[in-house]
């Protein structure tokens, strides 16, 4: 039996989203970690954009970290149902992942990315706007997560797979101010889900990666 190929690399926050996935149903896999430089090549035929993460399944290339994930449900099911049977709770769960993706983790990257550019080619004025977004998204998910025990409810979904690193690399970029205590609360729970420690433990070593410096923490 030939196993999907994940291309991935496990500092990535999008990669991190389908690791944990894949991980929560123990589904066997190739990781193909993009550190390598053959794995590198792989990807670029696979995929010219050459964004990662990337699922390889036969002749079938999966791409977007959300779509492998459904597509995991679909081929690969396990014990954990990551997207419900029910329209309107995979809906709830749709709504929560692309929160999550949209206002917490592009402001996130919008802020590292620039500190990558040349002094002379930053945008203060972007950062200040994503730096604003983080915070409203901030507040807002305080009071979504008061009654709630992961993103969209009572059980652990698609929307945590990605809540997970955004929230993990938010913390890094724009510090969760403390009186979001319940946002702080579902982080804690998040790093404590043994799907997710795994994907931060595989990323440590590549902590000097991270721009802004990685705090000594978590």
């Amino acid at each position: 039996m030939t196993l999907p190929k994940l291309y991935a690399h496990p500092f990535s926050s999008y990669c991190q989203k389908a690791l944990v996935a894949l991980y929560e149903n123990a589904t066997p896999f190739e990781y193909k970690s993009l550190e390598d430089k053959v794995a590198q090549a792989e990807l670029a035929a696979l995929w010219p954009l050459r964004r990662f993460p990337v699922l390889a399944d036969g002749d079938r290339t999966v791409i977007e970290a959300s779509c492998i994930v459904e597509y995991l449900g679909l081929h690969y099911p396990g014990p954990v149902r990551l997207l419900p049977a029910d329209a309107k709770e995979a809906m709830e769960v749709r709504t929560m992942d692309r929160f999550f993706d949209n206002y917490i983790s592009t402001p996130q990257q919008r802020i590292v990315f620039d500190r990558l550019r040349p002094e002379a080619a930053r945008d203060a004025h972007g950062v200040a706007e994503a730096r604003t977004l983080l915070e409203t998204s901030y507040a807002w998910l305080d009071n979504v997560m008061a009654d709630r025990t992961w993103a969209a409810g009572d059980d652990f979904s698609l929307a945590d797979c990605g809540a997970a690193p955004f929230l993990f690399y938010a913390d890094w970029t724009h510090p969760i101010d403390t009186t979001f205590r319940h946002v702080h609360a579902y982080r804690a729970r998040l790093l404590a889900r043994p799907s997710f420690a795994r994907a931060v433990d595989e990323a440590r070593p590549f902590r000097s990666y991270f721009p802004l410096g990685a705090p000594d923490r978590d």
